[in-house]
């Protein structure tokens, strides 16, 4: 595997919901997995909103700009419904949440020029540090890029993202996951001590009883959209996963797909419906059973 370029790169498929007033912190906790009212400024966690069924409907990165100002970063193709849904819920709060995409400009920077010192999912200078993939520094960049860095491929933005083993829930996948399938609670998206919010019951009842059956993988050897069936040796008809990112560069492939563990941990090929062979591949972090 060839060594990823640095550089920055645009990111107009991802946008954000900014949530505001005296009430946004308290608003925002009661409605997803995530503690919030406990973070930091500058600081940002992994969270989900669910529906009453404990689906993920939306999985954003939450940033607590300062006290009584949030931004929730995800997909640009979820936020104005992800906005108008809570909306819905606000009633008496004192929160306004809108739709901000097409305010703030987001970009990826891979490489030397994040700060080796700037801990993950924290906020300096414009720049948010996330998780490392394939052993580069990666963040998000808000507003005006930092001048004199060179272009990186898209390409090898989605690849790194696909390695560093973050699922982010799209318009296709969109209530097709209870966060557990997704590995949401394994990455820290998932606070079971924080009390209640849509679909915590379900959340909860999949983590203690151990009924988590399904995770998502990381695969390699082909790419696909969103929601693609994953099939298992030569079953065209009964699917066991479907795919939740793909990424290619450098003539390779991969996807992050949702697996049925019987069929992982089964010595059957996988592949997709149009016979593409997928090979398991390694995780950076591990995949482990419920406590």
């Amino acid at each position: 595997m060839s060594t990823l370029p640095h550089g920055i790169t645009p990111l107009p498929e991802w946008g954000l919901v900014r949530a505001e007033g005296a009430d946004a912190a308290a608003f925002l906790h009661g409605q997803l997995t995530q503690s919030v009212t406990d973070l930091p400024e500058q600081q940002a966690r992994l969270a989900g909103y669910c529906s009453a069924k404990g689906r993920l409907m939306a999985n954003p990165v939450l940033l607590r700009e300062s006290p009584d100002h949030f931004a929730l970063i995800l997909p640009r193709e979820l936020a104005t419904g992800l906005a108008k849904r809570l909306t819905m819920f606000v009633l008496r709060a004192k929160a306004k949440l809108r739709d901000a995409s097409a305010e703030t400009a987001l970009y990826g920077l891979l490489g030397n020029a994040v700060p080796a010192e700037q801990p993950v999912w924290s906020l300096q200078a414009g720049l948010l540090r996330l998780p490392d993939s394939l052993g580069q520094r990666r963040a998000w960049v808000f507003g005006s890029p930092p001048e004199a860095l060179p272009a990186l491929p898209h390409g090898a933005w989605e690849w790194a993202e696909v390695h560093a083993g973050l699922p982010w829930v799209r318009q296709a996948t969109a209530e097709h996951f209870v966060p557990q399938m997704i590995n949401w609670e394994l990455l820290d998206g998932v606070n079971f001590k924080k009390g209640c919010y849509p679909g915590q019951e379900v959340v909860a009842r999949s983590q203690y009883r151990g009924t988590v059956k399904r995770r998502t993988q990381l695969l390699t050897g082909a790419q696909a959209a969103p929601a693609t069936e994953i099939f298992a040796g030569e079953d065209r008809e009964q699917a066991v996963g479907e795919v939740v990112a793909g990424a290619q560069w450098d003539g390779q492939s991969a996807v992050l797909a949702e697996v049925q563990l019987s069929a992982w941990e089964s010595e059957q090929p996988l592949h997709l419906a149009d016979g593409r062979a997928l090979t398991r591949a390694a995780l950076p972090y591990l995949i482990k059973a419920p406590e």
